[in-house]
């Protein structure tokens, strides 16, 4: 048995009440920017600072806390990524705080079930990476004590902090790096580098092959269809081909990329979902046996093991379904609509958390294509709501939309947690300990969602503004959402994008395939390609970057006599992490004031004292240079 204290009052008060500043300011963050961060880390911080503040704590109690505030955060971007959408269709005024509490709070809950089963799946037979998780676990035994390299690990931090707050907040450098031109009249060539110690740091911990198949779907996308549809393709559509009339050439890239390409990635997504629930059913499956089996024999399973009961687990899933068909009924109004709802609820929500859980292990929470899972969902839904209810239905749009948010708040929510059983995992934690929390945590964060958003709707507007001369929250996720959901009932989804992706992927399948069987060390998965194509290749960029620092690091110590690979990798582990851990914190600490203050220019310098994305590129050269150096030396225990 695990005796040291973790599941302790006082590590849940300050869960809660964590989960409310950081789920409060990530909700803000994803209505603005369309991102989230990952807070697992800040709460982590906080916790140690705090906990030792109150007394003597363990690293498993700093460990529940950072578990309840990452589920509770997570759900943040379940909610802002599908519940505008309601506003923007017009079918709400304003937030109801009931039906958003119960969607959102509903399918957390699911997610945290269903991500029992996937534990065991996905961090225990598969062996992933979860690099947050990773980054978590590194940085509560480096403040607990336990592992050496707290110095190391707080300089990184300090780095990526500082690096986050000189872009996002002061806003000295540029975020991204961009080069676009016209290749001849209209041939669009473009490089682009998100300049984030972060995703720096995500890439060195996942490593050079999944960092090439990223940027390779990437490139895919940047450099092969949006050029081909900018050079032959713009008569197909004539609306965006006067858009594009007159226009620079990132703008130009990037209005393709939003209107078409991008659709490419969901399809590629949809093919690549399937495929990875079908190559993962014997692992899924056998994590439901041994759930079961362990749940009939909890004496003889070492408490570093034990998962909620798998019997418990079928019944809360069931439970939790009940309450959906009613809300769904209420929506509709047909009991057989509803049920079909709640079969594609649960049966999408359980794909797509595996999905989740699985590219989470891949990339890290923070590059989850989460947003891309749940329009997958829509479309899904959308299809089969057609059948019942037919084109022009004005009810159609809604109920996909709630089916949606509950498998996207069940798909962040598994995604999230799996992280955090990733950190439990290497920090000797209780997994059952863990999953009550992540509970804790995700009911906490619903609770709050409806009054954030109604302050942030009545504030600023979301789509439209809210008062003259105030900027409007994009929501650009939520509006994508909408606009699938209407276009399957109304028309105008660009289905040959996604028929395209659709190839590609099962393009990607196959070549995978061959390289599995010729037996090398590279793979082509399918996911994460279409992650490539899904994302702006800013962001992926950095990712293959990272890989390739992993991938010189480790040549570096074979050629100096090799050693332990676990001992050769710390040092660079460890300033990864402190990248990824300052970012996030930072990124979390500078929505507090432009919440407060409702600008969102409140920390930045005049614009004659701005530097260029030159500068910005060779800050983050630098940062690369110094992880390069400080992981590329012998082990101190060598």
């Amino acid at each position: 048995m695990n005796d040291t204290p973790q599941l302790t009052l006082r590590a849940i008060v300050l869960s809660v009440l964590l989960t409310v500043v950081l789920a409060a300011a990530n909700a803000y963050l994803g209505l603005f920017a369309g991102l989230t961060v990952a807070t697992a880390i800040p709460a982590a911080v906080v916790s140690m600072g705090v906990l030792r503040l109150l007394g003597r704590s363990s690293v498993l109690e700093n460990n529940i806390v950072a578990t309840g505030a990452s589920a509770g955060s997570s759900i943040a971007a379940g909610t802002v990524f599908t519940m505008p959408a309601l506003v923007i269709l017009g079918h709400w005024a304003r937030f109801d705080y009931w039906w958003v509490f119960a969607i959102i709070g509903l399918g957390g809950l699911l997610g945290v079930l269903f991500s029992v089963p996937l534990r065991r799946t996905l961090i225990i037979d598969q062996g992933l990476q979860f690099p947050e998780g990773v980054a978590t676990a590194e940085l509560l035994r480096a403040g607990s004590g336990a592992a050496g390299g707290a110095r190391l690990l707080g300089l990184a931090a300090l780095a990526g902090a500082v690096f986050k707050l000189v872009m996002s907040g002061l806003r000295f450098v540029p975020e991204s790096f961009t080069l676009a031109r016209y290749l001849g009249t209209r041939t669009i060539a473009y490089v682009g580098v998100n300049l984030s110690p972060a995703l720096l740091g995500v890439g060195y911990i996942v490593g050079l092959n999944i960092g090439l198949v990223m940027v390779a779907g990437g490139l895919i996308a940047w450099w092969l269809f949006i050029p081909i549809f900018n050079d032959f393709l713009t008569g197909t559509d004539p609306g965006l081909a006067a858009q594009l009339v007159n226009i620079d050439a990132e703008t130009a890239a990037g209005l393709i990329w939003t209107r078409k390409v991008r659709y490419i990635g969901v399809g590629a997504m949809l093919v690549g979902g399937l495929w990875a629930l079908w190559t993962l059913r014997s692992s899924l499956l056998s994590g439901v046996r041994s759930g079961l089996s362990v749940g009939s024999s909890q004496g003889a399973v070492d408490d570093r093991e034990r998962d909620l009961p798998m019997a418990a687990i079928l019944a809360g899933i069931a439970l939790f379904v009940l309450p959906l068909f009613v809300l769904y009924h209420a929506v509709v109004g047909s009991f057989g609509i509803a049920a079909a709802m709640a079969v594609i609820m649960i049966v999408a929500g359980f794909v797509f958390s595996s999905v989740s859980g699985y590219m989470a292990g891949l990339v890290g929470s923070s590059n989850n294509p989460v947003s891309g899972i749940t329009i997958s969902t829509i479309l899904f839904a959308s299809l089969v709501l057609l059948a019942f209810l037919g084109a022009g239905s004005t009810v159609g749009p809604v109920a996909a939309i709630l089916i949606g948010a509950v498998t996207c708040s069940a798909a962040a929510v598994a995604g999230d947690n799996l992280q955090d059983l990733k950190a439990g995992r290497l920090l000797g934690a209780t997994p059952w300990r863990q999953q009550v929390m992540l509970a804790i945590g995700a009911l906490a964060g619903a609770a709050i969602m409806a009054p954030v958003l109604n302050l942030l709707l009545e504030a600023y507007g979301i789509g439209t503004p809210a008062h003259a001369g105030v900027r409007a929250l994009n929501a650009p996720q939520a509006t994508l959402m909408a606009a699938v959901a209407k276009g399957i009932f109304g028309g105008g989804l660009p289905w040959d994008m996604i028929g395209l992706g659709a190839l590609v992927g099962a393009s990607v399948i196959v070549f995978d395939l061959w390289l599995k069987r010729r037996g090398g060390r590279w793979r082509a998965p399918v996911l994460a390609v279409a992650v490539g194509i899904y994302l702006p290749l800013e962001y992926t960029s950095p990712i293959f970057l990272g890989g390739l620092l992993s991938e010189l690091v480790d040549r570096w110590h074979a050629r100096h006599g090799g050693g332990d690979p676990e001992e050769q990798r710390r040092d660079g582990l460890l300033f990864s992490s402190g990248l990824i851990a300052g970012e996030a914190i930072v990124g979390v600490l500078i929505a507090i004031p432009i919440v407060v203050s409702g600008d969102v220019d409140v920390l930045a310098l005049p614009a004659g004292l701005r530097l260029g994305q030159w500068i910005g590129l060779a800050g983050l050269a630098a940062i690369g240079a110094w992880l390069y150096r400080s992981a590329a030396r012998r082990p101190a225990s060598a």
